[in-house]
Parts: C-alpha cells; sequence; structure tokens
C-alpha cells in the first residue's frame, strides 16, 4: 500500500485518539519508514517499544531504520540481542550480515546471510548476496581474505574528504566541563602554548578516543575542538575508509591522514572508529588486519609526521576496539562521555528551543524529568512538542506559543535510548575492566 501526507495526517491523528495503540504506531513508524522518512520513523517505533518492549519484529524495525541512519552501533546492538535470544528470525541474521559487511567483515557476513535465507527464503537479498559474491561465485569478484579479490567495475579513486573550518566552539557546547578541560589539555594548550610543551619534550599532536552511549555528543565536542583552536576539520565515517577491493581501503585510509597533514592544524575525526579498528583476534581474514596495521602505522607516524594533526575518535563500542589503539602515542587518552548532567541539560535545551516562539520555558524544571537522556532525545522531546504546537496552530490559524509543559508532555512519552547502551556495557565494565578502563561507566552507574 502507499502512503502519502494525507495518509500519515490521517495516522497521526488517529494515534492523537489512541495514543497507546501499538499496531497503529507501527503501522504510522512503516509508512514514514517506506517514504524514506527514517528519522521520524525512529521516533515512532521508538514509542511503539515503549509499549510492547518484547517485541522482537519492532526491534528488528527499529535496528533497520538505525541502519538506513548510518546508526551503524545503535543497529548493531539491537541486531545482537535479537540473535542472543532462542531462535531469532532470518531477517535479523540477514540485517546482520548487513551491518558486518559495511564493517569490512565479509567472511561473517557470509555466513550469516545463508544461515537467515536458510531460515527464512523470504529474508534473501539479492544485493546483498551479490555483493558477498554469493550469488556469482564464477565471477571475477570472488571473496578471497575478506575482500574481494578484483572487481569487474574500476575501483573508486582514493578518498578525499572535505576540510571543514567549524565556526561552533566550546561555548556551543552544553555541559561537559570535565572534558573540555581534559581535551584543552590532550590538545588545545599544546597548539596555543607550543614553546611551553616543547620544553618539556611534548609534540603538538595525539589522540583521544571518547566512547559513550549515541547522542551525548561526541561528535559535536570533536567539531567545537576544531573551532576552539581554529583548525580544519576532517570528519571521516566508515564509508569514506572501507572498499570491497583488496587494498584500497588502506590507500584510502593513508590520503585522509594525508590531507590532514597538508591541512594542519588539523583535527582528524573518526567516528564509528570500531567499525574500522576493530579487535583483531576476532577476525578471520587477514583484510580486516592489513587495514588495522595501516591505521596503527599512520597513527604513529611511520613514514610522515603527525605533527599538528589531532587526532580524535568516537565509538559507542569501545570493547571493539583493537587494545593496539590504547598504546601511549595513539588514543592515549580515553575519555568516559556520558549523558548531559542537570545543567547540561537545561543547556541543552536551551540551545534546541532558541529561536522558536516560546513563552518563558523553565529549561531546569524539564531537565529534571530528563534524567539519563542524551542529547540527541532532548531534541527529540523539544522536536515532539514543536511538532504538537504546529498541529495546534495549523489548526487554529495563528501561532501558538511553546510553554514549559509541552516540553514536559513530551519528555514524559519518551525513554532515554541510553538505557539499551548502559545494558550493555554494565557487562563489560564490571567483567572485561582491564587496567580501570570502564572505572567511569562504573562510577556513573554507582556499582562498586
Amino acid at each position: 500500500m502507499g502512503f502519502n501526507e494525507d495518509a500519515i495526517r490521517a495516522l497521526r491523528e488517529a494515534l492523537e485518539i489512541s495514543p497507546e495503540n501499538e499496531p497503529l504506531r507501527r503501522h504510522l513508524a512503516g509508512a514514514l519508514a517506506g517514504l524514506g522518512r527514517f528519522e521520524e520513523a525512529e521516533l515512532e517505533y521508538r514509542q511503539a517499544l515503549n509499549l510492547s518492549p518484547l517485541s522482537t519484529e519492532l526491534k528488528i524495525e527499529l535496528a533497520k531504520v538505525y541502519f538506513q541512519q548510518g546508526k551503524l552501533t545503535q543497529s548493531l546492538v539491537i541486531v545482537e540481542d535479537v540473535t542472543s535470544h532462542p531462535n531469532p528470525p532470518g531477517k535479523a541474521h540477514v540485517l546482520h550480515a548487513h551491518l558486518l559487511l559495511r564493517r569490512g567483515d565479509v567472511p561473517n557476513a557470509v555466513a550469516l546471510y545463508k544461515l537467515g535465507v536458510e531460515i527464512d527464503p523470504s529474508a534473501a537479498d539479492q544485493e546483498l548476496s551479490e555483493r558477498l559474491g554469493i550469488a556469482s561465485q564464477d565471477r571475477a569478484g570472488a571473496v578471497f581474505e575478506g575482500r574481494v579479490r578484483e572487481c569487474w567495475e574500476e575501483p573508486s579513486s582514493a578518498s578525499s574528504a572535505e576540510v571543514e573550518r567549524p565556526k561552533a566552539t566550546f561555548r556551543d557546547v552544553g555541559g561537559m566541563e570535565a572534558l573540555k578541560e581534559e581535551i584543552a589539555v590532550k590538545i588545545i594548550y599544546p597548539l596555543q602554548h607550543p614553546e611551553v610543551f616543547q620544553a618539556y619534550g611534548k609534540s603538538v599532536g595525539g589522540g583521544i578516543l571518547m566512547y559513550g552511549p549515541p547522542g551525548c555528543g561526541k561528535t559535536h565536542l570533536a567539531r567545537a575542538t576544531a573551532g576552539e583552536i581554529r583548525a580544519g576539520f576532517i570528519s571521516v565515517g566508515i564509508n569514506d575508509v572501507l572498499e570491497m577491493w583488496m587494498g584500497n581501503s588502506e590507500r584510502n585510509l593513508h590520503a585522509l591522514f594525508e590531507q590532514a597533514r597538508d591541512n594542519k592544524p588539523c583535527v582528524l575525526f573518526f567516528d564509528e572508529v570500531d567499525a574500522l579498528g576493530g579487535r583483531r583476534s576476532d577476525m578471520h581474514g587477514g583484510a580486516g588486519r592489513q587495514l588495522i596495521n595501516q591505521f596503527l602505522a599512520e597513527m604513529d607516524g611511520v613514514n610522515c609526521s603527525n605533527e599538528g594533526v589531532l587526532i580524535l575518535a568516537a565509538s559507542n563500542a569501545p570493547w571493539h576496539v583493537d587494545p593496539a589503539f590504547r598504546r601511549p602515542g595513539r588514543f592515549d587518552r580515553i575519555l568516559f562521555v556520558p549523558p548531559p548532567d542537570a545543567p547540561g541539560r537545561a543547556a541543552i535545551l536551551r540551545i534546541h528551543c532558541a529561536g522558536k516562539p516560546a513563552e518563558n520555558l523553565d529549561f531546569e524544571h524539564v531537565a529534571k524529568k530528563t534524567d539519563g537522556f542524551s542529547g540527541a532525545d532532548l531534541k527529540a522531546v523539544v522536536d515532539m512538542a514543536v511538532e504538537n504546537k504546529l498541529r495546534q496552530a495549523m489548526r487554529s490559524g495563528n501561532i501558538v506559543l511553546l510553554a514549559t509543559k509541552d516540553l514536559a508532555a513530551a519528555a514524559q512519552t519518551l525513554r532515554p535510548t541510553t538505557r539499551e547502551w548502559f545494558s550493555t556495557a554494565r557487562n563489560y565494565a564490571t567483567y572485561s575492566n582491564q587496567g580501570g578502563l570502564y572505572d567511569d561507566v562504573l562510577k556513573y552507574l554507582k556499582i562498586g
């Protein structure tokens, strides 16, 4: 069935009358996803899961929407949870195969895809099977050690990312004062006072790995770091590096480091770094290890100096990052980015409400009702409240001011997405806390 804006509006109006109707909310979420409106679909699926938290079907659909938005870690957390239970559906394995392929782990992606289709033949994905080399084993693109050996098309040229000049500074980041100070000591002060640091034998450069639940501002903080020192900023996603063809991923990674060296001072930011620097012990083929070795060599500046190149990375799953990245001179500062505290939440709400028609908003009051909410969750609160006001404005023909009670009501209908992450992080922090790496997580959870 096709959907248009009138159908979407009708579903929303029906939900206003029956907000606890989970099948109706699921129907709206599927309609939005079908129209490519994945952010809106994500919000509806999350609310549907609030009503039916044990629904495997809803979890998979939410994971698909995360995947479509490039939120790979969030998608992977859900998929791994679903497939850890007995008798998971075939489409969960197929989605898992998609995620592993995006990480460059072709052998395991092939195995999971075959398992998913064996369980449920209707879950077959022709495009994915061809990319995995399953549907065309006799062609030149055979899988070898986790990569396609040769391609029947010309491989792309070496990666070149845009060098931004961010205007945002630390003043535009709500809360996170302790994190800002850590970054200042490691990155900003050495650049502002190089003679002092050189006197102590400290070079300008180095790496910081930020980890924590999704949506808590890691990317925003990295961009503000570049703005704080008026440096270039290169944001690297896995799509900028990973390719199916052997050797191309390593070449892309080298080109990005070279681009940063040519534009120093420059902040080189790796999002979802666990997808590029996963544990070599978890890899079956040699291709993934080659990419990690290349990454480590670039960070060490084996052939080129990294003086003036400031390397920041973010991960929602630091337990998947190879331990070699934590050695001195690489990511030697590992910073936990928690959900914002109450003053931070008030500051974030104030930023998102700026410029909107409102009356005397009490951000501190709303902040008290949003404990555990990420920055992205708080944006969803504001978006939901604004949408409700827009509906009222369209009916009345007049601007309706946003009030504190509107934000509080929106917050009441949402759950913090960080809970999912902390349920996973708790296990690693409790049982795999080598060297006290996750002590900050235990402290935040008030464990031990």
